[in-house]
């Protein structure tokens, strides 16, 4: 049965430096039992701030990067390299990094793809699917995710599924969205079957405007006004604020 877990830390420095620690630990701990090892990505401030901290940690050299696939939750539609690609901002925080001197194959880096590479969303959506069905086990339509990390917006927004959008309830493990409310208003995001195939859902999560919305998905509200209500991993679901953020009005 799926537990959850709540941990708080005093700000948003620590909480990404906690975060950090936690999943090259995390890795670690996987790599001992099976190979390979697949990861989700987020993007935002905290999300980026986790992969800066990772490396700085003396802990992300005891990690075989050989061994590790490396995904994403959602992306803009955008060009490679664009600076507002949560790919583009992870390569330069650490993966850049990894595949330089870690031993981290370019392969094992899994973007979604942009304008300049599908010709819409949906198609991009589609070659991600595909991909991800092909490092899959037994016929699954995604790889079993040993850990998936979310962000959650002032909205209570995950990934690119946000409160009232159809995408919410894209069946299959992509979807193309279209009108975003924030921009851009086109991406690629998972669907609530992929995230929730993943073994451990981590969302992350660090301030005052997050403290309402991540109160009301902890409380069980509807996913359709709350989508980060609707995320759960498989063995476990934690949920790593900082104190702003847990501290519901």
């Amino acid at each position: 049965m799926s537990r959850r877990l709540v941990v708080v830390h005093p700000d948003p420095a620590v909480l990404a430096e906690a975060a950090a620690a936690r999943l090259l630990t995390s890795i670690l701990d996987a790599q001992s039992v099976r190979r390979p090892v697949h990861v989700v990505l987020t993007g935002g401030t905290v999300g980026v701030a986790t992969l800066a901290a990772a490396a700085a940690s003396p802990l992300v050299a005891a990690v075989d990067w050989s061994g590790v696939h490396l995904w994403w939750g959602d992306e803009r539609f955008l060009p490679r390299g664009d600076p507002d690609r949560n790919e583009t901002q992870a390569r330069a925080a650490l993966l850049d990094a990894l595949v330089a001197s870690a031993g981290l194959p370019e392969a094992n880096v899994h973007p979604m793809a942009g304008p300049d590479a599908a010709d819409s969303p949906e198609a991009s959506a589609a070659a991600y699917a595909d991909e991800l069905a092909a490092h899959a086990d037994d016929g699954a339509a995604v790889p079993a995710f040993d850990v998936l990390l979310l962000g959650m917006g002032p909205d209570g927004h995950v990934a690119s599924l946000f409160p009232g959008h159809e995408a919410l309830g894209a069946t299959g493990s992509t979807v193309g969205v279209h009108g975003s409310p924030k921009p851009p208003a086109e991406r690629v995001s998972l669907t609530f079957e992929a995230i929730d195939a993943a073994r451990e859902v981590w969302v992350v999560a660090a301030g005052a405007e997050k403290a309402e919305q991540a109160a009301a998905a902890l409380a069980g509200e509807p996913t359709a006004e709350v989508p980060a209500a609707g995320v759960r991993g498989v063995s476990r679901t934690l949920w790593l604020l900082d104190t702003a953020a847990a501290d519901a009005p």
